[in-house]
């Protein structure tokens, strides 16, 4: 019996593979040769939707970013400091959807479609409010060192709950709360640090925009 057609690949369902493979395995897995074993292809194959394996990363980070709405970030009847708000928590959450997010939107220039839409959605917000542009797209490039910022300790928290789960006894990295009382004393005070440290980077952008 002859087998039937071969189904179709197309661009997307090799960045899911990739996707999958970042998941189970980590970023040392997301390579050519890994993603077109996972698809049955080979390597050769590959080359034919993605000439490198920086342009399969590029695609990904597209698709990462692509959710976020950058429509309703950019409402001029929307007050600036919210718009910031909207698309950095937004930056945050996507990050969060995937263990290996933060490494790959590191792994080279935020350059596509979808990134540099973000970036020009926050460049405008700051422009907006009277701010030269060098400045502004200073603030922008600030605006995303902190969401990355966040992310990694985000990631670094979820690495150790997960530890935890998997152990019926983790052992601590420091269990002398007396010999850090600052730090034990913020340890349920901090709330939504996050929300936090933006508008008080904010608040320098508006004075020095005022």
């Amino acid at each position: 019996m002859r087998p039937g057609p071969r189904r179709s690949i197309s661009q997307a369902d090799i960045v899911d593979a990739a996707f999958e493979l970042l998941e189970q395995k980590g970023m040392p897995a997301v390579s050519v040769r890994g993603v077109a074993a996972s698809l049955g292809l080979t390597p050769t194959a590959m080359y034919t939707y993605f000439p490198s394996k920086n342009a399969l990363l590029r695609a990904m980070v597209e698709q990462l970013l692509s959710t976020i709405d950058l429509a309703a970030a950019s409402d001029a009847d929307i007050a600036w400091r919210d718009r910031v708000h909207v698309l950095a928590g937004a930056l945050l959450a996507r990050l969060g959807e995937h263990s290996g997010s933060l490494v790959l939107v590191t792994s080279g220039p935020l350059d596509g479609t979808h990134a540099l839409g973000l970036n020009e959605a926050l460049i405008a917000g700051f422009t907006g409010e009277g701010m030269p542009h060098a400045e502004a797209a200073r603030a922008a490039v600030a605006v995303r060192a902190y969401v990355l910022g966040a992310a990694a300790l985000d990631a670094a928290e979820r690495a150790g709950r997960e530890t935890s789960a998997d152990n019926a006894a983790p052992e601590a990295l420091w269990s002398d709360a007396a010999a850090f009382p600052l730090t034990e004393a913020s340890t349920d005070a901090a709330g939504d640090g996050f929300a936090w440290g933006l508008d008080r980077l904010l608040d320098g952008f508006e004075r020095r925009a005022a």
